[in-house]
């Protein structure tokens, strides 16, 4: 590499040690303290139901692996403030979502093709973003069953097939991971016309795990050019906080934790079921527990 000229690896890196400053990056130190505390596990989680539920997934796992392990007191208000108390030493563990830590970055920074080392060599010193689970809790595209045969659409490059133009809305257009219709021209050469948030557009842009997907039998398309980035759910751990044992814990859960069990688990926890108990049932119909 030529001198001067820095890696997009080595501008997120520096990037993150400007957005979480209390981590000590710049100096080689963790900054967590985790290192010298005592006592349970913390693990903390932002107000949604899908990071609740995950974060009592990872401390009955935990629990059962033989860690003392116990929830933070404080619920934080968004997955950046609890990536940021897990960087901070508050916590040493809580759910994390790849592009949503990556867009917390200052000036929009963009990330190169390969998460896991994007992640890796992003994050501090002493923090570990352990591998992700199947489950996303990013945007999709979705399109009706009768919109989907009418149009032969089962990916976003088939919306040029569609006679007229269609209409792109939904209540996650707000998304910061959402596809504008500009990028989808770009993209894939389809011309669709916004509709903001409204529910009745012909093309939806909703979270995945979304109740409307399953309940309203909506067709998620493909998006081959990856033009959504990639939103896995991943165990964010200060590294003295949780032992081989429990990250070996915390990979078995990786593969049956999917996109669609992620929005069922969610669907109990908004409905008034105790998340440790979701959690819990879920597990052992998985086989992991006990």
């Amino acid at each position: 590499m030529m001198p001067g000229i820095r890696s997009p690896l080595r501008i997120v890196a520096l990037a993150v040690c400007s957005l979480f400053v209390l981590s000590g990056c710049a100096d080689g130190n963790s900054g967590t303290g985790y290192a010298d505390r005592q006592g349970p596990t913390v693990i903390g989680t932002d107000s949604s139901a899908e990071s609740r539920v995950v974060a009592a997934i990872y401390r009955e796992i935990l629990t059962a692996a033989g860690q003392e392990v116990r929830t933070a007191k404080t619920t934080y208000a968004s997955p950046a403030e609890t990536a940021q108390a897990v960087v901070a030493g508050k916590i040493g563990i809580a759910p994390a979502y790849e592009s949503t830590m990556l867009r917390a970055l200052p000036g929009g920074q963009t990330m190169p093709g390969n998460m896991e080392a994007t992640l890796s060599m992003a994050l501090p010193p002493g923090i570990v973003a352990l591998p992700p689970a199947t489950a996303q809790r990013g945007v999709v595209i979705a399109v009706t069953e009768a919109t989907a045969d009418r149009h032969t659409l089962r990916s976003l490059a088939d919306l040029g097939k569609a006679k007229g133009r269609l209409t792109l809305g939904g209540s996650a257009s707000g998304d910061p991971g959402a596809p504008s219709t500009t990028s989808l021209k770009k993209a894939y050469g389809v011309t669709l016309t916004s509709a903001g948030t409204s529910g009745k557009a012909d093309v939806l842009v909703l979270r995945s795990t979304d109740p409307a997907i399953t309940r309203d039998g909506l067709v998620v398309l493909s998006d081959p050019k990856s033009v959504i980035p990639p939103e896995h759910v991943f165990p964010l751990i200060s590294a003295p906080a949780v032992d081989a044992t429990g990250r070996e814990a915390l990979a078995r859960v990786n593969t049956p934790l999917t996109t669609g069990q992620l929005a069922a688990l969610a669907a109990s926890v908004k409905a008034g079921e105790a998340p440790g108990k979701a959690a819990r049932t879920w597990l052992r119909s998985k086989g992991l527990l006990r």
